[in-house]
């Protein structure tokens, strides 16, 4: 009888361990290095795995994690990426999207928080990492603008206009307009280039000179026009182009 019940207890313990899947215990493992030594010691496909767990519990996401890079390139990349673009990769639903999603919204919040607190004259490096974790990695051009009050205070973040691969349409006396009502005394303008290159194009330092020629006589300054992309950002009064 000692014999059946040492077998029965040895049954279900393999049992137990066929009904776990082999890949929780790399999941712990993963969980531990992240609480010991932080995101530093996690490469980027390790940390797609960390915001995967929750929404896929029963996969090894690790596959995921890596065709996701392969695809879009980067951690950044790929949390930034439209969610159209998420679903073409075979195996990511609506969970693991929206917490791909959720970790891009704390991002920009967090940056976004960064900003807000101090004249954005005085924390141009925080206004820059805004600018480029808003926008630097969408698949099309987008128009923003910061509007600052008489302490160079953000008043107001908008996105104008959002336009195609390569061009976004802008019109300076509805920026300028957008201005006297929210009582800015001064403009941040900036844009994406989806293609990488922030490079200012020829078009993009004559629409700056025409809000600048609308806007000066209103006294709204317009402090500087930053072109992001993945690969950096450019800066149209730190290259003298205005």
């Amino acid at each position: 009888m000692r014999t059946a019940m040492l077998e029965k207890k040895r049954d279900s313990k393999d049992a137990l361990a066929e009904a776990t899947p082999h890949f929780h215990g790399h999941r712990e493992r993963l969980r531990q290095r992240f609480r010991d030594a932080g995101t530093d010691a996690l490469s980027d496909y390790e940390l797609l795995e960390l915001l995967l767990f929750r929404a896929l519990p029963r996969r090894d996401v690790k596959p995921l994690a890596k065709s996701l890079l392969e695809k879009f390139g980067s951690f950044a990349e790929v949390i930034s990426a439209p969610e159209a673009r998420l679903r073409e990769v075979k195996g990511l639903g609506d969970a693991g999207i929206t917490e791909l999603k959720v970790v891009q919204a704390a991002a920009s919040r967090l940056v976004r928080g960064a900003v807000k607190k101090r004249p954005v004259l005085s924390s141009w490096s925080s206004v820059l990492d805004y600018c480029r974790t808003a926008q630097a990695f969408a698949d099309r051009e987008q128009f923003r603008v910061l509007f600052l009050d008489k302490r160079n205070q953000l008043i107001a973040d908008e996105v104008q206009q959002t336009g195609t691969v390569d061009h976004a349409p802008v019109y300076p006396r509805e920026v300028v307009k957008r201005a006297l009502e929210l009582s800015a005394t001064a403009i941040v303008l900036v844009h994406n280039h989806p293609s990488g290159d922030p490079t200012p194009s020829h078009s993009d330092v004559q629409m700056t000179q025409q809000i600048i020629a609308v806007a000066q006589p209103l006294g709204i300054s317009v402090h500087d026009h930053i072109v992001v992309g993945k690969d950096g950002h450019a800066s149209l009064k730190g290259l003298k182009l205005i």
